[in-house]
């Protein structure tokens, strides 16, 4: 099925099947609640975190701010993940006694909505409850006394956890609130701890708890409904790698593929990247995170494009790699056919019920086998493969033995290829084969789901064999269909 047609997708996961149909558009980025998920499925992470919490505690979380006139508000993804609402200095109570859920939000600015269009308000209460599933919705204004009247409240709960953006993981937010602080002209502390600091002075008496652990535990395992965006999400990233395979010819610019994933991203609804892209040709590609720049494609290069969006606060974090006049030299064809051997060894030996380390272990038979059936035509290749596989070994026997990292709200999200493989894990395996003394560097990038009965390769229409590139190389290009503006 192509991406523009409607995608209606039916996974097992966690022992349910849900059937999910939703065309997203473009203008979704500016909606103040997200059409994706069922109020159910928000109220049922709401009642997680009640329980999580207990009943001598509230929980408070915080929005992102407004963005300047000329750009498209996007929530924090933690936010968005308890509440689905999409509109700027939200805040929420959730109430551990009570079990009750309570939104914060401004009124409607006039003048804004004229132009903008109108945003969820407390302006009308009780039409934002309907919309939202909130118990009750209030102005911002009134947490401070709803805070105080909670006297058997002993704790209030927030998110130490620096927030994260558009096209930003755990692991990058982290960085940049660290870079601000180290600053010495900067200096500044987050607005996560700049939250604790209020709820200090403005609610004293209760010990402020860090919030952060139970999201990241519950975003873990993900629901159906997820899946189903985050499948939606990879089909897209998948076709977009797919045009510029077919667009691929010497004598382009890597920012000229990337343009044309933008496109292909954009067409199909996402509301942004779910991380700046990476297109890297010959040697670049050993700088793991090169951006698509204005080095211009030459013959004899294989090029490495690691790219895809952010679809309704869901991502997915695919790679494929190909030859850049269109046919894998006779080393390339030795060097990338040993690695994919190697790479789906493991991808095939991925299934639930089994750990990270035992799913290397089943893989590595089929790994010596590829060694020994290779003749490298130098002997620095054999080296370099020898040594691929037995950093395998050593992961699956008494290493960390781990496949790769979780994908969802983040590109780098929680869970992932650690540990027991459990239905409704997603993550990627992306290992990377270098050969430093002559500028090689190979890695693919796959989706996998965890399903009660197997794992599900959701980027696997993705081409990957030798054969299955060249064909799709071949193939006319989009962006031989437009000429450069001279």
């Amino acid at each position: 099925m192509r991406i523009g047609q409607r995608l209606v997708i039916g996974l097992a996961v966690a022992g349910f099947v849900v059937a999910f149909a939703a065309p997203i558009g473009r203008a979704q980025a500016g909606r103040a609640f997200t059409t994706n998920f069922t109020l159910q499925e928000f109220a049922s992470r709401r009642a997680k975190i009640y329980d999580a919490i207990g009943p001598n505690a509230v929980a408070v979380m915080q929005g992102l701010p407004s963005v300047h006139s000329s750009a498209i508000f996007r929530q924090s993804n933690e936010f968005f993940y308890v509440s689905g609402v999409v509109a700027p200095h939200a805040l929420l109570l959730l109430d551990g006694a009570t079990k009750r859920s309570v939104l914060y939000l401004p009124k409607q600015n006039a003048s804004r909505a004229a132009t903008e269009g109108d945003l969820l308000s407390s302006d009308d209460p009780t039409a934002t409850s309907k919309i939202t599933g909130f118990d009750e919705v209030k102005s911002p204004d009134q947490l401070e006394a709803d805070l105080k009247v909670r006297t058997g409240a002993t704790s209030i709960y927030v998110p130490f956890a620096p927030t994260e953006g558009a096209s930003e993981s755990p692991d990058g937010a982290r960085r940049r609130t660290a870079d601000a602080a180290a600053d010495p002209w900067d200096g500044r502390i987050s607005r996560e701890a700049h939250l604790r600091e209020l709820l200090t002075k403005r609610a004293p008496g209760k010990e402020i708890k860090d919030l952060s652990p139970i999201l990241n535990t519950m975003r873990e395992i993900k629901s159906a409904q997820e899946i189903a965006l985050i499948t939606r999400a990879s089909k897209i990233g998948g076709e977009a790698i797919i045009e510029a395979m077919r667009s691929t010819a010497p004598g382009l610019a890597e920012y000229e593929i990337d343009a044309l994933a933008q496109f292909i991203f954009v067409r199909h609804g996402a509301q942004g990247e779910a991380y700046r892209d990476i297109v890297a040709s010959g040697p670049a590609a050993m700088n793991a995170h090169h951006r698509a720049g204005e080095k211009i494609m030459t013959a004899g290069e294989l090029v490495l494009m690691d790219y895809c969006p952010d679809l309704g606060y869901y991502r997915c974090d695919i790679t494929r790699q190909w030859p850049v006049n269109g046919k894998f030299s006779p080393d390339q064809r030795d060097l990338y056919g040993f690695y994919l051997s190697v790479y789906e060894a493991v991808l095939n030996n991925i299934k639930p019920g089994i750990t990270s380390q035992q799913v290397l272990q089943n893989a590595l038979p089929a790994m010596d086998k590829v060694l020994t059936s290779i003749k490298f035509s130098k002997p620095l290749y054999a080296t370099a493969a020898k040594a691929f596989v037995e950093r395998y070994r050593s992961s699956a026997n008494g290493g960390r033995g781990g496949l790769g990292h979780a994908v969802g709200m983040a590109t780098h999200d929680f869970g992932g290829g650690s540990g027991m493989m459990r239905p409704g894990l997603v993550f990627t395996i992306e290992p990377e084969f270098r050969i430093p003394e002559e500028q090689i560097f190979i890695r693919l990038e796959d989706m996998i789901v965890i399903t009660p009965t197997g794992a599900q390769i959701i980027s696997d229409f993705v081409p990957r064999s030798i054969a299955a590139v060249e064909k799709t190389i071949a193939e006319p290009g989009l962006l031989q269909q437009y000429g450069r503006i001279r």
